[in-house]
């Protein structure tokens, strides 16, 4: 017999962040890992091949890559504690102000792509269940799931590209990159249709989904006996209750736009850390890698413990863990 605790939401709550805890130490050890597992000398690499063996020696020994590899690993934790990235291998710059620099753009990105997604998936996934519900249009259905589920599988690097083609080359509305550092509301555009348009197909298939078991249920049967308006319906009745599966799925797919937003930056020319990412691995400067890394892993990790404690406070059920 299961035996809950008294607090369930501190438990709940307790449980997650061990989880995020535990997790980001294996993210943090294993971009320590990386550059240790990687064949060859990266100071080497980062040098090029004319490098002499006097200036390797004491570009390595500036990075302290020739200490024990503890006592690597005690200064990498101390580091991050401190906010201290390392040094690029290239340009010599601080990894912390080149995260600093480019974050902010790449966040701002990932943000109004999954303001879209929220914005664009959930109406349309309603409005579908409503219009199909009972075997009712057909045709508009498979018009529907078929475009929809197209466009979830598309990768968002070729939906950038046939975007580029379309709107910028064909019809020229719309720029591909910005050259002078505005970055006005027009380059947002279309490096955010590249990254919301298949999260939004794939979350508007599962809401239509959701919505028509809530339309179909015997509450909703009651709420329609009753005369009440369409819109009361669908939006006091049946909205409250597709919100935490939304809400929990679309947090999720912050995940997918974080990873998406890597190669879609580096064909709009974004400046943020998708590009210094692919730079950096272009150039062999693992420094810079390990920090973006981090940067990635530790905001998937941050965006999954904020779904979980938003989940356990729209679902109180949530909480309760069956032993």
């Amino acid at each position: 017999m299961a035996v809950h605790p008294r607090h369930p939401w501190a438990a709940y709550l307790g449980r997650r962040f061990l989880r995020f805890l535990l997790s980001l130490a294996l993210l943090i050890t294993a971009t320590f890992a990386m550059v240790h597992v990687i064949p060859g000398d990266p100071v080497r690499a980062a040098l090029g091949i004319t490098a002499s063996p006097e200036l390797v020696a004491a570009r390595t020994h500036e990075l302290g890559l020739d200490l024990p590899i503890w006592e690597q690993y005690a200064r990498h934790l101390g580091g991050l504690f401190t906010g201290d990235l390392g040094e690029s291998m290239v340009s010599g710059l601080p990894v912390a102000q080149t995260i600093a620099d480019r974050l902010p753009y790449t966040a701002l990105l990932a943000l109004v792509a999954f303001a879209v997604v929220m914005i664009t998936a959930i109406p349309v996934g309603m409005a579908m269940a409503a219009w199909t519900r009972g075997g009712r249009r057909r045709g508009a259905e498979l018009l529907f799931t078929g475009v929809s589920g197209l466009l979830a599988v598309v990768p968002e690097f070729l939906l950038a590209v046939a975007l580029i083609v379309v709107f910028a080359i064909t019809l020229e509305v719309l720029p591909v990159a910005d050259v002078t550092g505005e970055m006005g509301p027009r380059f947002y555009v279309l490096p955010t249709l590249a990254l919301a348009v298949g999260p939004a197909a794939a979350l508007g298939r599962i809401v239509r989904v959701e919505a028509l078991g809530v339309l179909s249920s015997d509450y909703m049967r009651t709420a329609r006996a009753k005369r009440l308006p369409a819109r009361l319906i669908h939006l006091r009745h049946a909205l409250p209750n597709l919100l935490t599966g939304a809400l929990t799925i679309g947090g999720l797919l912050i995940s997918g736009l974080i990873a998406g937003s890597v190669l879609v930056e580096n064909v709009f020319a974004w400046p943020g850390l998708g590009s210094a990412l692919v730079d950096a691995i272009k150039a062999k400067d693992y420094p810079v890698v390990q920090g973006v890394v981090l940067v990635y892993g530790g905001a998937v990790l941050l965006v999954n413990l904020a779904v979980d404690v938003a989940l356990g406070r729209l679902d109180p059920r949530s909480t309760i863990r069956e032993d």
